[in-house]
């Protein structure tokens, strides 16, 4: 919640006072300001329409770089400043945003991470300030209590994470020439139940400034958000609607003049309106002449447009503002699925984490646009933001690419608080609309996933307390923007108070079998008219493969629902009892694909989740504090089941030989299975440069629409090669070696510890499991442990990925992890709980060669 200190009766003392106008004049004020940001994002882009308002558009200036970061939770600059005069607290450390705490200690082997607050501190010199109108400083993102300091001066405070807000900082600024103003920011994450989502989440609080940070100069009155609505729209024509928000520091006669711009920097409508403005916020309502045959905006063609606003005071140009829009409309039928511009979609969706590896939640701008780039080629065309909102980089790329997005309210968990918690979640969910509001891609607005799970009010959870408020925030939307979807999941006493619903379904993880999964969804069909299926999968461990996975008949004794359900450790389940191999969830998505490709009048489902991300609930986990879920690691490296999806969706084609890390494998003389993914129509096997013969793909058949080849291996190494055909043309290729052991290994002997040159004076630290005879012992799993004895070096440690974690199990008999190596040599130890030293050394930096020192 943005708390400033004008006018006073938003001031922190004075809100209980307020009453009914303080939530009014915060509506309004969020309504008029929060998201106005973003509209200002895409002014210097685009074609020459856009071009001309540049010199009167809002400047907006980066200040990530230069910032010094103090970790220590004073309570205000009087405390900071006499802990910073004590050497016994430490000193500033210079960084660049986007930054968080969190980056490292969420998947460290210490049990908890650190939720406190720290300080920031930039000066802001007079070259960044606008001398002759405003400065304003714009947040993307902190988490989650900030306050902000401009020369020991309190400007404001702000409560909830994952949304942007701003301050005018104007006033508090000293624009004499040689100034130096010293801004000060305090960002908390420490424990707050009236703050969404809950403690008991599924994922990480990070703390800190995770996104971009700028000032913003305007003139004295100026735009501060402009809405884009497309009430009416068809493939002949559409209409548009712009609200102008404008505050003015006087009174005065104004002219606002709008115009549509398209692709090709052509103006289609154009509309102007006179208006007198009170000192203060004001409002215009311009309706713009329908346009004729508009470009509509789907997946296969995000075609955009541009709503430029000349905002004209005394005849003069004051102010503009440039929003990009799109034209479509949408609907979910009843039992029919989810249409789109009158044609019925088949959503093809995943979900995405704010985080990746070694930053944590402090994502760049760059990242945002890889995760959202590499969902896109994947095929997918939809992304579930779990569970909060993200990035504005990631609406923007959701734009451009053509995904369709459902955007949620972080009401994760824990029930429902009190009023201080909904004053919180009211603000959030306002917030996160008004910001977001002109993006085409969005077509969902969630209130919430397992609301009622894990109460942290007591009766927080019950039904009698969830629905009436749930009431309320749809109702809250619906007043927000009436053209829009509102959703939520796995809450079956509200699935009747929203437009669309998605229960709780995990065929063949969390309960049942895959098997069920069809059935599972025609229940669903028929239960819920607005009916779209959020998350299914389950985990998997990189390089873990077995050639006897759990078939589709399921675990035998597993629990019959495919319900998750809220105490797993009562149940039996795949996610519980087994080993998380590849093998197994490659069957498995390619069963649920297989299915929801062909079921008839089925909106569509999103799996669940694009990327690996870090959990406080899951310490024992193969890969320890690390959801396993992905279908790409944390880092973004692709797993197994990436490709599988990729056969069914991926345009451009391609051929994939399960799997990369499948590099060992025992069996008889006469071979094992060989499955192959693509997308072509035809693919034909070769070993060792022989052809296995070619095998046509066919529609509804699995594994792998029959690409699946008996290759009788040789003894030893073995090259396979896959070739891809459509029309008879070659277009895909793949390859694979593998060591293959006729008959089965024996049993575990030694620890193999090896030291690879990867270049640039980098390390892979591998360990292998062997037998007497030196062959991989595949079944090998254990807890296993790499230490750097000694000062020299670095190992690549807590990232919660396959080879950048110093804990971790072993996939079939085989563990790695990445080593810097030190001025001075090295020795990297590997440990388990039975098995008490094995050691190889790492020359120093200018060296190539590494010597093992232990068995």
């Amino acid at each position: 919640m943005l708390k400033r200190l004008k006018p006073s009766c938003l001031t922190k003392n004075q809100h209980n006072n307020c009453g009914f106008l303080v939530r009014f004049i915060l509506l309004l004020s969020i309504l008029s300001t929060a998201s106005h940001v973003q509209s200002h994002s895409h002014s210097n882009k685009g074609t020459s329409g856009l071009i001309s308002l540049t010199k009167h558009a809002t400047k907006q200036h980066s200040i990530n770089d230069n910032w010094g970061y103090f970790e220590n939770n004073a309570s205000s600059v009087k405390e900071l400043n006499q802990r910073l005069s004590s050497s016994k607290y430490g000193a500033w450390v210079s960084l660049n945003l986007p930054h968080t705490w969190n980056a490292f200690d969420t998947v460290d082997q210490t049990p908890g991470y650190r939720r406190s607050a720290s300080w920031y501190s930039r000066e802001i010199d007079s070259s960044e300030i606008n001398q002759s109108g405003r400065t304003i400083l714009y947040f993307e993102g902190a988490n989650y209590e900030t306050q902000v300091y401009l020369n020991n001066r309190l400007v404001g405070e702000h409560i909830g994470g994952y949304i942007g807000f701003r301050f005018d900082i104007t006033d508090f600024l000293n624009k004499e020439q040689q100034a130096v103003n010293r801004l000060l920011v305090r960002v908390s994450n420490h424990y707050n139940p009236n703050l969404i989502p809950s403690q008991k989440s599924d994922f990480f609080l990070f703390g800190g400034i995770t996104r971009d940070v700028w000032l913003e100069h305007t003139p004295n009155t100026y735009i501060t958000r402009t809405a884009v609505t497309t009430p009416r729209v068809s493939k002949t024509s559409a209409s548009t609607l712009a609200s102008v928000n404008i505050l003015a520091d006087k009174k005065a006669k104004a002219t606002l003049i709008t115009e549509i711009i398209d692709a090709q920097g052509k103006t289609v409508a154009k509309t102007s309106k006179s208006l007198r403005l009170s000192k203060g916020d004001n409002n215009a309502e311009l309706n713009l002449p329908d346009i004729s045959q508009p470009t509509l905006w789907s997946p296969d063609s995000p075609n955009l447009y541009h709503l430029n606003v000349q905002l004209k005071i005394d005849n003069q140009l004051t102010h503009s503002d440039s929003e990009r829009f799109g034209y479509r409309w949408f609907e979910m039928r009843p039992h029919q699925g989810f249409f789109l511009n009158g044609e019925r979609v088949l959503i093809r969706g995943t979900h995405r984490h704010e985080e990746h590896a070694g930053v944590g939640a402090a994502v760049s701008n760059e990242q945002h646009r890889i995760d959202m780039q590499m969902i896109k080629d994947m095929g997918a065309n939809f992304v579930r933001l779990g569970h909060y909102p993200q990035d504005p980089e990631v609406y923007k790329a959701a734009d451009e690419l053509g995904l369709l997005i459902w955007d949620e309210l972080p009401w994760c968990r824990g029930g429902k608080g009190g009023e201080e918690w909904e004053r919180n979640t009211e603000h959030q969910l306002q917030a996160m609309i008004t910001q977001n509001y002109n993006h085409p891609s969005i077509i969902f607005w969630s209130l919430g996933n397992e609301m009622y799970w894990e109460e942290d009010f007591v009766g927080g959870g019950a039904d009698e307390v969830i629905n009436p408020y749930l009431t309320k925030l749809n109702d809250m939307t619906k007043a927000l923007d009436p053209h829009r979807l509102t959703t939520i999941r796995k809450y079956y006493p509200g699935w009747d108070i929203v437009d669309a619903f998605s229960p709780s379904i995990w065929a063949g993880w969390y309960g049942g079998s895959y098997n069920q999964y069809e059935e599972a969804l025609t229940k669903a069909m028929k239960q819920y008219p607005a009916f779209l299926h959020m998350e299914y999968g389950g985990s998997s461990h990189v390089g873990r493969h077995t050639e006897t996975p759990v078939t589709e008949a399921g675990l035998r004794g597993a629990q019959v629902s495919v319900e998750e359900a809220v105490n797993q450790a009562v149940v039996r389940s795949v996610a519980k009892d087994t080993d998380w191999n590849e093998s197994y969830i490659v069957d498995l998505f390619d069963w649920h694909l297989n299915v929801s490709e062909s079921l008839p009048n089925f909106a569509g489902n999103a799996q669940w989740a694009f990327k690996d991300f870090g959990t406080p609930l899951r310490p024992e986990n193969p890969l320890p504090y690390m959801n396993q879920k992905g279908l790409v690691d944390r880092e973004g490296n692709k797993k197994d089941a990436y490709y599988v999806f990729a056969s069914y969706w991926k345009k451009e084609p391609f051929c994939w030989i399960e799997s990369d890390t499948w590099t060992h494998r025992n069996g008889p003389n006469e071979g094992r299975d060989v499955t192959v993914f693509c997308n072509t129509q035809e693919a034909e096997l070769f070993l060792n440069g022989e052809s296995l013969g070619k095998k046509t793909k066919q529609k509804g058949v699995v594994p792998a629409g029959g690409l699946v080849w008996q290759v009788p291996f040789n003894e030893g190494l073995n090259e396979l090669d896959v070739n891809g055909f459509i029309d008879n043309k070659k277009v895909a290729e793949d390859a694979r070696e593998i060591t293959y052991l006729v008959g089965k290994h024996g049993k575990f002997d030694h620890i193999k510890l090896t030291a690879k040159a990867l270049g640039n004076n980098r390390y892979l630290i591998e360990a292998e499991a062997r037998d007497k005879k030196g062959n991989r012992v595949l079944s090998y799993q254990e807890r296993v442990n790499f230490f750097n004895i000694g000062d020299e070096g670095q190992l690549r440690e807590n990232y919660g990925t396959p080879t950048k974690s110093s804990t971790i199990e072993m996939g079939s008999g085989y563990a790695a992890i990445e080593f810097i190596a030190g001025d001075k040599p090295s020795t990297i130890e590997f440990r388990t709980q039975n098995i008490k030293g094995v050691y190889v050394e790492v020359p120093a930096a200018s060296g190539n060669t590494a010597r093992s020192m232990g068995h």
